[in-house]
């Protein structure tokens, strides 16, 4: 059976080789008591089996094929799923420094990309899953969808349980003809992808070009534009957090979900507006203790993914705009945020979002470095579950997600669970390596925004 990594995926996948744009997604979990591990390896046994991805490795393919999924013949659960009790003190601080070491680590790429590790004896009878897997494998939308495979309460599960698509190499199925036929069009360039299209659609351009022609033009070259800001050169925003390394730090906070959106309510935005508002006036803050003003080039995950989609692969495409930070309050900040992440959500390029992901891997190594490096900070907001789960008998109290960095200074990961958005920082410390003051700054952000309405 042959599954080809789309090109969002193959694209994250090939990037990873770099250490510096490592692409581990860690999740954490909170847990008030030890689950039945019995049941959490039966859980993992089962979602291995709807997300069949979760049992394959990554291996190469003649060029210019893209690499592709093969089942592990060796596929080994216990490998994957293991235990371990607390280190050190056994507090949130012990498990969070095993979680910045698993956002370090690689991926034995003879095995599939994934390991869970309970971590038992926590201070106070707790406990923690502590999980990772390679950003190839999902996005953060379809972790959250994976992820309930493994609760207690049945009406959790809201994952669709559909595999991969497979189908025999000697008779591939019109979806792996379609990935194929995207590969070999992104290996000769753009110009023979449109040639494709213009093909397929000349009549119908001809006619619409013919009776508008002028329409037809700024048509075109609005999508030519909007191509060029997803995947032209820039530059970042920030005059201080300019190196970078594989070293990183982690930490959380958490805020109440009601009062990002009683926030967001007042300037009439949304929740990510609030979210985005309160990074930047904590970014603004750690500049001007250093007599910097600065702007700053975030990069934010649009969510792609619909109702017909598996919940393996990525479906987000990653779009950047630049956040002025100046001495605005939070209303007018958020407002701004709103403005500008809505032409981001507008722009004609996420039509191409494939295209550009395999036509970008293409590109010279130096230049797709100096692409995501020049992002000051990538912001993602994840719905997770709106209602508190179990996980084999043990009640889910928290849940924080550490997203890779991918070149940039940090990363930060909203997830909601319940009434409370856990927010987890993944820092490079060469950009950052005063992470202590960061830290306190990106809390004073928050609490900047939220403080009136929690």
């Amino acid at each position: 059976m042959t599954t080809f990594l789309r090109s969002s995926d193959a694209f994250i996948w090939s990037i990873g080789a770099d250490p510096r744009m490592r692409s581990t997604i860690v999740s954490l979990l909170l847990l008030d008591r030890s689950p039945d591990f019995a049941t959490v390896v039966g859980r993992f046994r089962g979602l291995s089996h709807h997300v069949p991805m979760f049992r394959a490795r990554v291996v190469p393919s003649r060029w210019p094929l893209p690499p592709r999924w093969q089942p592990d013949p060796e596929f080994d659960l216990a490998f994957h799923v293991r235990r371990v009790g607390a280190p050190g003190a056994g507090d949130l601080a012990a498990v969070l420094e095993l979680a910045r070491v698993a956002a370090m680590a690689d991926f034995d790429p003879a095995r599939p990309l994934w390991e869970a590790t309970l971590i038992e004896e926590m201070a106070g009878g707790g406990a923690a899953l502590l999980c990772r897997m390679n950003h190839a494998l999902t996005d953060g939308v379809g972790a959250v969808e994976i992820s309930r495979y493994l609760f207690d309460d049945p009406r959790q599960i809201g994952c669709r349980g559909r595999s991969v698509v497979t189908a025999p190499a000697e008779a591939a199925s019109p979806q792996v003809r379609s990935q194929l036929g995207e590969v070999v069009s992104a290996s000769v360039g753009a110009a023979m992808r449109a040639l494709h299209g213009s093909v397929r659609t000349m009549p119908g351009l001809l006619l619409h070009a013919t009776r508008h022609p002028a329409g037809s033009v700024r048509s075109a070259g609005a999508t030519a534009t909007s191509l060029w800001r997803a995947a032209g050169p820039h530059r970042r925003g920030s005059p201080s957090m300019f190196a970078r390394s594989s070293l990183r730090a982690v930490f959380v906070h958490e805020v109440p979900t009601q009062a990002l959106h009683r926030a967001a309510a007042v300037a009439g935005g949304s929740l990510n507006d609030a979210f985005l508002a309160a990074v930047t006036a904590g970014l603004r803050g750690y500049h001007a203790d250093r007599g910097m003003v600065a702007e700053f080039t975030v990069t934010m995950p649009i969510n792609l993914r619909n109702a017909t989609d598996q919940p393996g692969g990525n479906r987000t495409t990653l779009m950047r705009f630049r956040i002025p930070a100046g001495p605005a309050g939070p209303e007018v900040r958020m407002r701004n945020i709103h403005r500008l992440a809505g032409a981001q959500r507008a722009e004609k390029s996420l039509a191409y979002t494939s295209v550009l992901a395999g036509a970008v891997s293409l590109a010279p190594r130096c230049y797709i470095r100096s692409q995501f490096e020049n992002v000051d900070f990538i912001a993602s907001n994840v719905p997770g579950p709106t209602a508190p789960v179990n996980l084999g008998g043990a009640a889910v109290q928290r849940q924080y997600a550490f997203s890779p960095t991918l070149g940039s200074a940090f990363n930060v990961t909203l997830l909601s669970y319940d009434q409370v958005c856990g927010i987890g920082f993944n820092v490079d410390t060469a950009a950052i390596p005063d992470v202590e003051p960061f830290r306190g700054h990106l809390i004073a952000g928050f609490d900047e925004v939220v403080a009136p309405f929690r």
